[in-house]
């Protein structure tokens, strides 16, 4: 497997993006968001994930982070990805979602392939993962993180969506704590 787009230096910053299975906007719901917010607060205390931007959007999630104390990102986000998967899943078969039937069969039939037993599968295999290289590279790709929602027409400016950074980096009530990067 290439490691072109994968996170194989240590102590080193990376823009990261996730990508849900044929591209399915489960993220359209509070409750779904909340999940991956959870799963990546949990990832900073526990797991030495440090984030220093974010966005949950309808189908990806973008993070430009890194590992800390002896930690591997390749294997945060594997675990990451691992846990909100399961918790993705129960969510939509415990509460009313009228997408319920149509998802989950997507999900089983991205698992035809696989080799181990699985059942579901909500994430595309691997991630995106580039190094940041630079202090410009780092400017670019937070503002390219915290407009995503605008490009989209979801808000107009970055700080009025709730699931990014953009609210920590304006100084307002946030979701996520992420370390703010102040860079010329």
């Amino acid at each position: 497997m290439s490691t072109k787009y994968r996170a194989t230096t240590e102590d080193v910053a990376y823009f990261v993006t996730l990508t849900t299975v044929r591209w399915i906007d489960i993220f359209t719901r509070p409750r779904q968001k909340y999940l991956l917010v959870n799963g990546l607060s949990y990832c900073q205390s526990q797991k030495g994930l440090e984030i220093y931007a974010y966005c949950i959007m309808s189908s990806h999630v973008h993070i430009l982070c890194k590992a800390c104390e002896g930690h591997k990102l390749s294997d945060i986000i594997r675990d990451f990805k691992k846990y909100t998967s399961k918790k993705i899943v129960q969510n939509i078969l415990d509460y009313p979602e009228s997408r319920r039937e149509w998802m989950l069969e997507l999900f089983q039939r991205a698992c035809m392939h696989l080799k181990r037993n699985q059942r579901y599968k909500v994430w595309q295999n691997g991630y995106h993962a580039e190094i940041a290289y630079s202090n410009w590279f780092i400017k670019q790709k937070i503002n390219y993180i915290h407009n995503n929602p605008v490009v989209e027409k979801i808000v107009a400016r970055p700080e009025d969506y709730l699931f990014s950074s953009a609210r920590n980096y304006a100084e307002l009530e946030n979701e996520l704590e992420v370390e703010v990067l102040f860079i010329e």
